[in-house]
């Protein structure tokens, strides 16, 4: 019984993961890039005119090279600038 019920649990584990993968993948589409929002070390990838290589890494707030990844219509609503 102890074996069936470990099967149960490890099948229940790899349909989690695959519903938590497919999400991923659909939130994706539901963002953008918004630059001139991220406050100093709270970047999301490397500046745009090259200050940095790294997240984490922007030296002052509102760089209008450092983006934060966000949902599709708050951007403007911070008044940041969304990548084309």
């Amino acid at each position: 019984m102890n074996n069936r019920l470990g099967r149960q649990a490890l099948i229940a584990a790899a349909l989690a993961g695959l519903t938590t993968a497919g999400a991923g993948v659909a939130h994706a589409d539901d963002t953008v890039q918004c630059y001139g929002v991220a406050t100093a070390g709270h970047n999301d990838c490397a500046s745009k005119t090259g200050v940095h290589d790294c997240a984490g890494e922007a030296k002052v707030d509102h760089d209008k090279g450092d983006f934060k990844t966000m949902p599709k219509g708050s951007c403007e609503k911070l008044g940041g600038t969304p990548e084309k």
